[in-house]
């Protein structure tokens, strides 16, 4: 019985930490502190400036924050965020970033503003060759941004506010994870015209 008492007891002191100074040593880490004391703190993101073909990230915002996680936005409000095809080329870019960037575990994805995460390709720059950029040459790349997603070996995380359809739609569908505002709506646009998505999101 004596032994069964000392044995309880030891592992009560390992759950507890031991003594007061153990208790203090856990207590003054600083996963102690951002998991138990700060979780109620505000995440201070930091903006990264990355360069894509001699040009500043324009449609995107790209931020790292101290606690390991990588914020991608789309940043094209006054357009429902929807993309072009520089819009992928600048994902693509964060994405490989945070991947590459073994201080970041987590990735999130968002869309500017509450009232779209995304509406899929922009119409507006849409040829029949596809979406057309600021080179004159259209471009069909989404499916470019997909692969990424799917085989990046980090947990990807969309935050969605607001409308997630078409191509939205199959970008938070590829993600690990979705967190969900009040007003997120999703939707696909091809079964309406008789299509359906030819990349991962018919999968």
């Amino acid at each position: 019985m004596d032994r069964a008492r000392r044995r309880v007891g030891q592992t009560k002191r390992h759950l507890l930490g031991g003594d007061d100074s153990s208790r203090r040593v856990i207590e003054e880490t600083s996963y102690y502190k951002r998991h138990y004391v700060d979780r109620d703190a505000p995440v201070h993101w930091r903006r990264v400036s990355l360069e894509l073909r001699g040009e500043s990230l324009c449609e995107t915002i790209y931020e790292k924050s101290d606690e390991g996680i990588a914020k991608i936005t789309i940043n094209r409000p006054e357009r429902r965020n929807a993309f072009t095809p520089r819009t992928i080329l600048e994902l693509i870019c964060c994405l490989e970033d945070a991947k590459e960037d073994a201080r970041v575990a987590a990735i999130i994805l968002a869309g500017s503003g509450t009232e779209a995460f995304c509406s899929g390709g922009d119409q507006g720059v849409r040829d029949v060759g596809g979406y057309v950029g600021k080179d004159g040459v259209p471009r069909l790349n989404f499916l470019d941004l997909q692969v990424v997603l799917r085989r990046i070996p980090k947990p990807v995380i969309a935050m969605v506010a607001g409308h997630a359809v078409g191509g939205g739609h199959i970008i938070h569908m590829l993600c690990d994870m979705t967190v969900s505002a009040d007003n997120a709506i999703y939707g696909q646009t091809g079964p309406k015209v008789g299509s359906f998505d030819a990349g991962w999101g018919c999968r």
